[in-house]
Order: C-alpha cells, then sequence, then structure tokens
C-alpha cells in the first residue's frame, strides 16, 4: 500500500534528501503534501514535479502561489502559515509527517501530528530541545511513533535494543547493559583553526561545512558546535538519559555516526558515508571500508566551542534555559549571517542569555502557549543583547 507522505521543509536539505528517495520508489511513497517558506521558486519547481495534493507557503503568499499552481495545470490546495502546516500535519490522508523545518517554527505541527497518532521523522531538533517532555508525552499519549532522521540520533538507535526503540524508558534496565551514548561531529570548518581565526570568520567561511551540504543556520550551527549541543539536548529526550550520560567525540572523517557504549566496554557503532539519504536503498554510495586510511577521534575544545558546554549548562538547568538558549542562538546566528556580528558573539550572546534571562521553571502542566510564550520573551530580550553588540 502506497504511504501518503508529508514533507515539512521541503526547500532544505533534508527536504532534498527525503524527496530524492520518495522520487526513487513511486510505488511505495506518495508525496501527499510539501511546504516551503524562503524558497518559494523552487518550491514551486517540486510541485511541478510530484504533483502534491496539498502545499503550505506563508500566508502572504498564498494568493500568489495558488495562481502561479492553477496557471501551470497544477490542482493542488494551498494553505498559509502555521495553520497550515498543523493543518497538512493533522490531516487524515497524511500517513507520515517528515518534520525538518528548522527551527522553533516546526515545533507546533510536529507536536499537532504526534497529538494525532502520526508516524514522525523527525529531522527538526529544535522540537525535542524546546519542548522535550510535552513531545515525548503526547507521542506516548496517542501512540504516533516517532523517528529521528538525523544522522547522529538515527545511528543510535539502530545500535539500541528492540526493547528500547520501543520504550526508550527500557534503557534504564540494567539486562540491556546500556552505559553511555556517543554523539559524533565533524568540527565543522574551523576544527584545524584557532579561536583567534574564529573570530575574523566570513559568512562564506562559516557556512562551508567540510563534510555536509546544509542550510546556512545548521551550517552555522555546526561551525560553532552549537548543532551538536542541540542534538544532544535532542538525546536526552529521545533516549530518555540525563545528559551526562552522552559524551560528544568529534569524528572529523564522518563516517562513524554515533555510537552505544555497553556495560561490558564494548561498542556498537553505525558506519556509513556521509550522505543522508543512507537508511533504506536510495542509491547511496555504500561505504568502501579498504579505501578508508584512519578514522581519528578528539575530544571537544570547550573553550573554543562553547557553544557546546552552554548546552549542558541548559539541559542541566531545565527546559526554561534549553528554551532560552534555541532562541538566543536562532537571534544571534541570524545576526552574525547578516554581518551584524562576529562569529564567536554567537557563544557570548547565548551566555549572556542563559545568565541574565530569569525565569521561573515550567510546571508540570506547562503546554506548547507556555513554551511559546518563554521563546517570544527569550528572543525579545536577545536582540537588545545583539543591538548593545552592533
Amino acid at each position: 500500500m502506497t504511504q501518503r507522505i508529508a514533507v515539512l521543509g521541503a526547500t532544505g536539505s533534508i527536504g532534498d534528501s527525503t524527496l530524492a528517495i520518495l522520487a526513487a520508489q513511486p510505488h511505495t511513497y506518495e508525496v501527499y503534501a510539501l511546504s516551503g517558506y524562503h524558497r518559494l521558486d523552487k518550491l514551486f519547481a517540486l510541485c511541478q514535479q510530484f504533483l502534491p495534493k496539498r502545499v503550505s507557503v506563508p500566508t502572504s503568499a498564498v494568493d500568489d502561489f495558488a495562481h502561479r499552481l492553477k496557471a501551470a495545470g497544477i490542482d493542488s490546495e494551498v494553505v498559509g502559515g502555521e495553520a497550515g502546516l498543523v493543518d497538512i500535519a493533522t490531516d487524515s490522508q497524511t500517513d507520515t509527517v517528515v518534520a525538518a523545518i528548522v527551527g522553533a517554527a516546526g515545533l507546533p505541527s510536529t507536536l499537532a501530528a504526534a497529538r494525532v497518532g502520526k508516524r514522525i521523522l523527525l529531522a527538526n531538533k529544535e522540537a525535542l530541545v524546546m519542548a522535550g517532555k510535552v513531545m515525548i508525552d503526547a507521542v506516548k499519549t496517542h501512540k504516533a511513533t516517532l523517528l529521528p532522521l538525523d544522522s547522529e540520533h538515527n545511528a543510535i538507535f539502530q545500535c539500541l535494543p528492540l526493547a528500547i526503540q520501543q520504550d526508550n524508558t527500557q534503557i534504564h534496565q540494567s539486562n540491556h547493559g546500556v552505559r553511555k551514548l556517543w554523539l559524533t561531529a565533524s568540527g565543522g570548518p574551523f576544527l584545524q583553526q584557532s579561536f583567534e581565526q574564529m573570530q575574523q570568520a566570513s559568512v562564506a567561511e562559516a557556512v562551508k561545512h567540510p563534510n555536509w551540504s546544509m542550510g546556512q543556520k545548521i551550517s552555522v550551527d555546526s561551525a560553532t558546535m552549537m548543532n551538536k549541543g542541540l542534538e544532544l539536548i535532542e538525546a536526552c529526550h529521545l533516549f530518555d538519559l540525563p545528559e551526562d550520560k552522552i559524551n560528544v567525540v568529534i569524528h572529523p572523517q564522518s563516517i562513524i555516526h554515533s555510537m552505544v557504549e555497553y556495560s561490558d566496554g564494548s561498542f556498537l557503532a553505525q558506519l556509513g558515508s556521509p550522505d543522508m539519504k543512507t537508511r533504506i536503498d536510495s542509491g547511496s554510495q555504500p561505504l568502501d571500508l579498504f579505501a578508508l586510511s584512519g578514522l581519528e577521534f578528539i575530544e571537544p575544545d570547550l573553550q573554543k566551542f562553547a557553544c557546546l558546554r552552554l548546552a549542558r549548562q541548559a539541559m542541566q538547568a531545565g527546559t526554561q534555559a534549553t528554551i532560552v538558549l534555541n532562541a538566543a542562538n536562532e537571534i544571534a546566528v541570524a545576526a552574525f549571517l547578516d554581518g551584524k556580528i562576529r562569529l564567536t558573539d554567537i557563544a557570548d550572546i547565548n551566555e549572556q542569555a542563559l545568565n541574565d534571562i530569569q525565569l521561573p521553571p515550567l510546571n508540570e502542566t506547562a503546554d506548547i502557549e507556555d513554551i511559546l510564550a518563554i521563546d517570544k520573551i527569550a528572543r525579545h530580550l536577545t536582540d537588545k543583547l545583539v543591538a548593545k553588540l552592533t
């Protein structure tokens, strides 16, 4: 039976990889819905290729985009804004939601999908960074399926026993023998450069990732290692572990995607080419073991890559701190991409936001409205921190 897929964030790098797989298996998958925000010309081209039944665009672009589709003879319903994304994510015709929207904007639709029991392929780490408990509770309560698409979390998932894959709380049972999880990081474009060189980095240098092709925001996060910090927070929620049970190791070759350490001292690792399309037979090049000259493992420098340290601190402090950190980082990265601040200012702004923005802990009944309210406050106050620097 054909699975109907909604790809939310279709014009980004995850969307590219997902749609390449779907296009290669048209008898198995139907592209039911697509969404895009900035790159609407690319979204239009995807609509021409896949002919989705539904499309979501910014509210201000609905009429124009609908007119373009109609003129091209494409019969797709066009919806707009956050409400449109939520409507697609909860559509009874949608079997699987690929949650690939970057940043906090992806949270409402991802949570909505969980609350109607959808199968969710999660690439939007911010959904768990901001609302980890709320998301996981919704998945369990409504019997949704949550599968990580990020290569690191997917690798860990594959290296865990079936019982833990089916119920993350099983990771605490001693008979499974899980001691720690290890997230691998490439180290980004500045691994071999000094902090002073990072201070002078241009936007072009910061977004030039050595191994992966990603969007600007994620590429900058990789350069500061905030991306790995956010992945650490995400892993805590996905696998029901405290942050001190999750280690980060720099592995410049990006061949080992992540590892599970067991109590007998052994490690299980998932290896593959640095290609985001390696979860099924998708035409990716197989890994050539004979071509590997050596694999390196380096401990992260937490002074140079302070964002990774801040992510641990935020996870220790609680959900309100992880919301603040995520919001501050999004504002700071945007300021760097706009040429207003230096790359290394991002960590300084994030740290100041964590120290200065004092908010009461979220209570047990906190919901998305409470989370988004903290996010809004944090963004407003971080804007002021950026203004002082500029």
